[in-house]
């Protein structure tokens, strides 16, 4: 097995894929709190499968409700910010890896699954969510992941 110290390439692409999933996450959080009218009433609504009863007990909240927006869109914030500037990159990543398996939970893309809310695409099984949230496992357990960010100067300063 090649070792990644060996390979600055590889470590430069897994930082690479840390930091474009860090933004898209950031964006998305940024995205919902400078839209206050956003909400994930209509995520929540297309729930049909293991979850749904949960998302149900959200709905029929309206303080639950608001306290989920605002765990969803801070969440978003902070996971996004832990991974473009690896800092505290094992805990932005098994966070993120969590929120991201909730979502795939709540609306699986699965035969029969028809959804009311457009897609952006065509799915079975495998959905970018999912992706995504594999990908950040990889963060949190790969030491080559927490390169270049603050998560490495805080472990030198530690040695010195």
């Amino acid at each position: 097995m090649v070792s990644i110290n060996n390979q600055k390439w590889q470590t430069g692409i897994l930082v690479a894929l840390r930091f474009l999933i860090g933004w898209h996450l950031l964006y998305e959080g940024l995205f919902k709190l400078l839209h206050p009218d956003w909400s994930s009433l209509g995520f929540l609504a297309e729930s049909k499968w293991i979850l749904s009863g949960f998302a149900e007990w959200i709905i029929s909240n309206s303080s639950v409700l608001n306290i989920v927006d605002a765990l969803n869109t801070w969440g978003l914030i902070a996971i996004g910010l832990g991974l473009i500037l690896s800092l505290f990159t094992r805990i932005a990543a098994f966070a993120g890896t969590g929120l991201l398996l909730l979502y795939y939970l709540m609306n699986p893309p699965f035969i029969g699954m028809g959804h009311a809310i457009p897609l952006e695409g065509n799915y079975l099984i495998v959905n970018k969510t999912l992706i995504e949230a594999v990908a950040m496992l990889l963060f949190a357990i790969f030491p080559a992941a927490h390169c270049y960010g603050l998560d490495s100067l805080i472990n030198k300063r530690k040695k010195n």
